[in-house]
């Protein structure tokens, strides 16, 4: 009970902050941030295996390198917020556990689902029962496409994750579909969960080629 009557207070201060300075999003609904995702058979005319597996994987990396994606595998062990990869309001630092610092867990602020803040800029803040950062082996931002496809595959640096567990994973996994639902005053990744799924298992089939 005392963790839960703490939260609330600490996430009302913090959506202040993010109004005070500035850093809020607008207030627009959940939106794509550039057309749809194609799908696998938009990559049939690509005869030679090998170039449609890395023609494809670039497909998916237009949700992998999405904010909504990105700003959970920084650089650094500190996330990001916003469409601009801005630093958390409060400054974060999960060197010690993907939840967060102890004292100021990732769930002290984010619950179970998003949670709508009336009166702010930030609009809502983002929940989900498993939020957490990104495993430092699994740290995009700064990346190129080609380096974070070689990531992904390498099970030393992506939760030793077989090719069968991380088309599982991209497509089943909650944390990963609440991309597409990130709340108000975000936008979302192009397409759905499904159709991302469907990409990542068509390049595994293609031979998880890596583009250059």
């Amino acid at each position: 009970m005392a963790r839960r009557l703490f939260a609330i207070p600490l996430a009302a201060v913090f959506a202040a902050i993010g109004s005070v300075a500035g850093i809020g999003l607008p207030g627009h609904a959940e939106t794509s941030d550039g057309g749809a995702l194609k799908t696998v058979s938009d990559f049939d005319a690509i005869t030679e295996t090998g170039a449609r597996s890395k023609a494809i994987f670039e497909e998916a990396s237009r949700v992998m390198t999405h904010p909504r994606c990105i700003n959970c595998h920084p650089a650094t062990r500190s996330p990001t917020q916003g469409e601009d990869l801005h630093p958390h309001v409060p400054l974060m630092n999960a060197s010690q556990s993907s939840l967060g610092p102890a004292g100021l867990v990732c769930s002290t602020c984010h619950g179970a689902e998003n949670r709508p803040i009336l009166g702010s800029r930030m609009k809502s803040i983002p929940g989900n029962a498993h939020w957490s950062l990104a495993p430092a082996s699994m740290a995009w931002q700064g990346l190129t496409v080609g380096d974070i496809c070689r990531q992904v595959k390498d099970e030393s640096r992506n939760g030793n994750r077989s090719h069968a567990d991380l088309v599982r994973h991209m497509g089943e996994d909650h944390l990963v579909g609440w991309a597409w639902h990130p709340g108000a005053g975000r936008s979302a990744p192009p397409g759905s969960q499904e159709t991302f799924a469907a990409l990542v298992a068509a390049w595994v089939e293609t031979g998880a080629e890596c583009p250059d």
